[in-house]
């Protein structure tokens, strides 16, 4: 039975494995969509081709995540400004309607200065899509920290129209998720669902393996009046086998399933 709120598979969460292989993955599992990665991989920056993917494998493509990694800075464009915009596009094309976004790195200065004025002109001129900026985390280094994040890390500290809560992320930085999904109140339009144990790096466990209160964000949802998707984006890079990798996805979808469906603990 699908939840109410669509759970998604994340096409990083099969990384080393191709962008084909979260619709083949998702499919066999059950999940309701999938959220693109836009990365290296030729396929993830192709409209033709994902459509091709969703209608061979019947899964569609709800979010499409900005290439905003370090690795992806050259991806379609060396020009900030444009990797989203051709985002947006590519959204548009598959009919998605969640774009994810990280803040700017300190070292996109110019970027860095526009972005807030430049989100909200993105998202006037793409009315359709849901620009959710996503929660990051300081960097911690031989017992010292710094943000490669400008303004910083917490997007809330800014204020955007739209939000993606990470809750990986949040064990990274140390911060309340559920604070934090307080602050973006009716804002929240995207979950990217993954877990941490707090150890200062970007874990992205499978959830229930971390520290985080991940069922209890799941179950709040329906009460805070949320009305996006959840991503499942958990690494599975270690999996020592195929079979190992699909049992970690099946663990993510189930736990998600079953606290979507669990009574809310917000009082409407």
């Amino acid at each position: 039975m699908t939840s109410r709120v669509p759970v998604l598979l994340s096409s990083s969460s099969v990384f080393p494995e191709p962008t084909a292989a979260a619709f083949q993955l998702a499919a066999a599992l059950g999940y309701d969509g999938v959220e693109v990665m836009v990365w290296t991989d030729a396929v993830s920056q192709d409209a033709g081709a994902l459509r091709g993917l969703t209608e061979h494998y019947g899964v569609p493509v709800l979010s499409v995540h900005a290439p905003c990694l370090l690795v992806t800075q050259r991806v379609w464009s060396p020009d900030p400004w444009e990797r989203l915009r051709k985002a947006a596009e590519l959204a548009e094309e598959l009919e998605a309607p969640t774009v994810v976004v990280h803040p700017p790195f300190t070292w996109q200065r110019d970027y860095a200065r526009r972005f807030a004025d430049g989100m909200a002109e993105i998202g006037r001129r793409h009315g359709g899509l849901d620009f959710a900026v996503e929660n990051m985390y300081p960097v911690r280094m031989a017992g010292r920290q710094f943000v490669p994040y400008f303004p910083g890390w917490d997007p809330t500290d800014t204020g955007y129209d739209a939000y993606t809560l990470d809750l990986s992320h949040c064990a990274a930085a140390h911060s309340d998720a559920l604070a934090m999904a307080d602050r973006m109140a009716d804002r929240l339009a995207h979950v990217h669902l993954g877990d941490g144990t707090g150890e200062g790096r970007d874990e992205h466990l499978v959830p229930g393996r971390g520290t985080q209160p991940c069922g209890e964000l799941l179950s709040s949802l329906a009460g805070r009046g949320f009305t996006g998707s959840v991503a499942v984006e958990v690494a599975t890079r270690g999996a020592g086998s195929r079979a190992e990798r699909e049992a970690d996805l099946r663990a993510a979808l189930d736990f998600a399933r079953q606290h979507l469906g669990a009574p809310s603990p917000i009082d409407v």
